[in-house]
């Protein structure tokens, strides 16, 4: 992607005598990603604050960032909102595949699975806690995408649940949605309840209540 060149104004350059648009360096001078600090200040924002009560000037501000620079890798706050949830949910996907495909039986891999979306929606706290309390401000059509990528990760998860339940491993009893709507409201909650300084550390609660979920799956 082309920057502008070193020293010049994310704002605008100077050509043949006449202003025209810079593009956004896509580094500032620490050599942090701007996309990065952009997302960062969002969050920090929307955490603290809300994101109806999160503007775009102090979202740039705070990042040290022109709008410009902004709309340059965004188009919108609502793509930001978008983007705080969408970078979890990546991390997790690709860490669910390679649960879902190991080699190892199908509790482990579902044991495997089921602590670790809960370590790591822990460790993104402020994302879940931001997204699910400003879901329903997404527009329409990121609504919409947002539905489609947690589908899939549901489907993922589900999968594995249904593999247990076809080989004997698992009880029927059960519908295998229900069980997983029943981890991933736990899950959800997390950022309701957890507190980094409690007496439990985020491996702890993920042992926990992926011990629960498969005890519920138990013959």
């Amino acid at each position: 992607m082309a920057t502008a060149a070193a020293g010049t104004s994310d704002i605008d350059q100077r050509h043949h005598g006449r202003q025209v648009a810079a593009v956004p360096r896509t580094t500032d001078g620490d050599g942090a990603p701007v996309p990065q600090r952009l997302l960062a200040a969002a969050t920090r924002l929307f955490a603290e604050q809300g994101y109806d009560r999160t503007s775009v000037q102090e979202i740039v501000e705070a990042a040290g960032v022109t709008k410009g620079a902004l709309y340059h890798y965004f188009g919108s706050k609502d793509d930001l909102l978008h983007e705080v949830y969408a970078r979890m949910l990546r991390v997790q996907q690709e860490r669910l595949d390679h649960f879902a495909d190991m080699d190892a039986p199908v509790e482990r891999r579902l044991r495997e699975a089921a602590a670790d979306v809960v370590v790591s929606t822990i460790e993104n706290l402020d994302d879940a806690s931001i997204f699910f309390r400003s879901m329903h401000q997404l527009s329409p059509e990121k609504h919409k995408q947002v539905r489609a990528e947690r589908r899939r990760y549901h489907e993922r998860f589900r999968a594995l649940v249904e593999e247990g339940q076809k080989s004997g491993v698992f009880s029927t009893a059960t519908p295998a949605d229900l069980v997983v709507d029943y981890h991933f409201g736990s899950v959800h909650h997390l950022s309701t309840w957890y507190r980094p300084d409690g007496p439990l550390s985020p491996q702890q609660v993920a042992d926990h209540l992926a011990d629960l979920l498969l005890r519920a799956l138990r013959p």
